[in-house]
């Protein structure tokens, strides 16, 4: 592909199999050092090199990351993260009380599509929002209901108020707490909690 911005503009080289951190990752990261808590347990889902959750590690009491792509978790091993493979939630039956997610946010063509893993890590459909709505609909089942919430990596080239409609529409409440502009884009974290805890 062509012309990606700074968040998705590294890490697919021909041969590439991981994602490689950029602009993106290192928000993410960000928000999560300023989020987490000795006493969290934390999901982070598609881990692509693991930078966050070995960040993470330290400070949490738990981190479990998972990826759809088994090259991804080979980064992990002796690390102390508990890798786990999955795509999104499935497999994953307990709840967590911090869930982080970077996702395949680009809007993508059919003409535009990656060989191989790496694909995963960029194609967010024909809107962005493709695995972005997978993974709403699944949170609220994984967070634990008392403190639970999440942080979620946006791109404006993804429509984040269609996410923000579709997040209120599954009983999340909705923040955004970070953010980084661009030529290309807007990067954003929005913090996600079960509606109910806040009295909505």
């Amino acid at each position: 592909m062509t012309g990606r911005p700074p968040g998705r503009g590294r890490g697919a080289a021909p041969g590439d199999e991981v994602y490689e951190p950029a602009e993106d990752s290192r928000l993410l990261l960000a928000a999560a050092l300023e989020e987490v808590t000795p006493e969290d347990r934390v999901l982070e889902i598609g881990c692509g090199s693991g930078i966050i959750s070995r960040a993470l590690l330290p400070r949490a009491r738990r981190v479990v990351a998972t990826d759809v792509n088994p090259a991804a978790l080979g980064s992990l091993r002796g690390t102390g993260v508990e890798a786990v493979r999955a795509d999104l939630f499935s497999g994953i039956r307990q709840r967590f009380d911090l869930i982080l997610f970077n996702p395949p946010y680009l809007p993508t063509g059919e003409e535009e599509v990656l060989e191989g893993w790496i694909n995963f890590a960029f194609d967010g459909g024909e809107t962005g929002r493709e695995t972005i709505c997978r993974f709403l609909e699944g949170l609220k089942d994984h967070l634990e209901p008392a403190g639970g919430r999440a942080l979620l990596l946006l791109s404006s080239l993804c429509g984040p108020g269609e996410v923000e409609a579709k997040a209120r529409a599954e009983g999340l409440a909705v923040e955004v707490v970070l953010r980084e502009r661009y030529f290309f884009e807007e990067l954003l974290v929005m913090r996600l909690n079960p509606a109910e805890s806040f009295g909505e």
